[in-house]
């Protein structure tokens, strides 16, 4: 039954605008501290506006070829992206987006307006709420647990019971 709930939380697919966060995270595999690899884990890759809505992926890799189609296809062309210093969102100017990022490395987490705690604040909820709650995710499932999560974020604002009855009313006809 959980399975089909979720299947009710599906991601919007209007593109995100303004001032925009992106970041990819790695899910499973591990124990943290045990091996610091990414070998056996999910790449999950998100975006969200500041004060707006997030998206999140399940994605095969965060290489270019896989993460620069989808800011393409979810961001609007002219808004501001703001990531950390990955190789990946070097690009991103040339491509029609103003861009700027911090560079973790160092320490630097917020240098005024260009951060990335908004995403990385989701990346931990979902971390946290998957731990906590389900202990663990296999990766055939995780794009319908990052909807759930992703649909919760979007619907903060608003009681999410009544938007889910509607949405199971619309998919019964």
């Amino acid at each position: 039954m959980a399975k089909h709930v979720r299947a009710l939380m599906l991601q919007d697919s209007n593109p995100l605008s303004g001032v925009i966060e992106t970041d990819e995270t790695y899910i499973g595999g591990r124990e943290r501290g045990k091996n610091v690899t990414t070998q056996n884990k999910a790449v999950v890759f998100g975006m969200v506006e500041r004060d707006g809505n997030v998206k999140a992926e399940h994605v095969p890799t965060a290489g270019a070829r896989v993460l620069l189609p989808r800011i393409h296809n979810g961001v609007q062309i002219g808004s501001i992206v703001y990531s950390d210093q990955a190789r990946v969102y070097q690009t991103l100017h040339r491509i029609g987006y103003y861009h700027d990022s911090v560079n973790h490395s160092i320490g630097e987490y917020s240098r005024g307006l260009v951060h990335t705690n908004t995403i990385e604040g989701f990346w931990s909820q979902l971390k946290r709420s998957i731990d906590g709650t389900y202990h663990c995710v296999s990766a055939k499932y995780l794009q319908l647990y990052l909807n759930e999560f992703v649909y919760r974020y979007n619907h903060r604002k608003t009681p999410v019971f009544p938007v889910l009855i509607e949405a199971a009313a619309r998919r019964a006809r």
